[in-house]
């Protein structure tokens, strides 16, 4: 009966019902599309339209093969997840073969130059084994009793030194896109200030002058729910949907802030700030990294657990979380962090 009704009904007025949760989806995606494409897309069949009782789901046949065939959008309330965007599982597998799935812009597009970087080394690397048999084969000793003498090929020689030129301009256009993104100076919805040190992680909350550490929980403290090697006592708490600067440095050696689902990997140097942002897509997630600097005999006991929550629930861990750190005074000596607290302000 419910399938029959929908059938029934036109697109919009299937869909209206969950307009504002698609257009809040769609503006934390920054994707192209806006609802009234989504709905001319399920008119037109190119796009197919599930309702669920608190959700809704949305997928839409990519034009280009060499991109994935599927894009995903899931609506859950007023959250919507995009399977090019969003955060799935942060966290290491069982013989993982490729990278995390990518979680925001910045991470998103690293991967998809990680991905066309291969493409352009394995196209390479197969041209040049293929010449090489070819040479082995056609120049061996038995069909070639007089060898050649030829000692340069003026042709060749211009094609060899031109292509390569042109393969690393290609390959320069979209590192430069990347790498300006990564290093644009973008308003900010918080700033957090990160400190490595032989071997746990402080955090700092600027403008709600909080401050913790954060320590592995030993193996034989492990809960049910929690992961050898990866969880914490204390993990990093961020609202989700939100871009965060992080001001990176360091107490003691260097270590390296690395959470890889983010796209983030910054060194922590003592004396000096680092500075990098992210988005955390929208979606109760946790995203785990570690230290990525060798920086003592306990490197290895170094996690970091990002917790992103939705908003009312971070409000909540925040009041809590004044009261149970209200014995960790933010460092007054940081005259960067304060300066970041007033420039966040400025710009809101």
């Amino acid at each position: 009966m419910r399938e029959q009704s929908l059938q029934a009904a036109t697109p919009l007025e299937a869909m209206l019902p969950y307009q504002e949760m698609l257009e809040k989806a769609l503006e934390f995606g920054h994707n192209t599309h806006s609802f009234r494409d989504i709905v001319r897309g399920v008119a037109s069949q190119d796009m197919q339209f599930w309702p669920m009782e608190k959700s809704c789901l949305v997928t839409e046949i990519c034009e280009y093969p060499n991109m994935r065939a599927l894009h995903i959008f899931l609506a859950a309330g007023a959250m919507i997840f995009f399977l090019l965007n969003i955060a799935v599982a942060s966290e290491p597998k069982p013989w993982q073969m490729d990278l995390q799935e990518p979680a925001g812009i910045i991470a998103t597009k690293a991967t998809d130059l990680h991905n066309f970087l291969l493409v352009v080394i394995t196209l390479i690397s197969v041209f040049v084994l293929g010449l090489l048999v070819y040479v082995c084969i056609k120049f061996r000793e038995k069909p070639n009793v007089k060898p050649s003498k030829t000692s340069h090929n003026t042709l060749i020689e211009i094609i060899w030194t031109v292509v390569p030129v042109l393969i690393l301009v290609v390959i320069a256009v979209p590192s430069f896109k990347l790498l300006y993104l990564t290093e644009a100076d973008k308003p900010v919805d918080m700033v957090v200030k990160v400190s490595g040190a032989q071997w746990y992680w402080n955090y700092e909350y600027p403008d709600e002058e909080i401050s913790f550490d954060s320590y592995i929980i030993e193996e034989s403290d492990l809960k049910d729910n929690q992961k050898r090697m990866l969880d914490v006592d204390n993990p990093l708490v961020v609202p989700e949907g939100t871009r965060i600067k992080f001001l990176v440095t360091g107490n003691d050696v260097m270590h390296s802030f690395f959470v890889p689902s983010l796209a983030l990997q910054v060194y922590s140097i003592a004396g000096r700030i680092n500075e990098i942002w992210t988005e955390v897509p929208v979606g109760k997630k946790k995203y785990y990294g570690q230290c990525n600097q060798i920086c003592g005999v306990n490197h290895a006991y170094m996690p970091i657990v990002i917790q992103a929550l939705p908003k009312n629930e971070y409000e909540k861990w925040l009041k809590e979380a004044k009261v149970k750190f209200a014995n960790n005074p933010i460092n007054e000596n940081n005259k960067i962090a304060l300066l970041e607290k007033k420039e966040v302000k400025e710009i809101k």
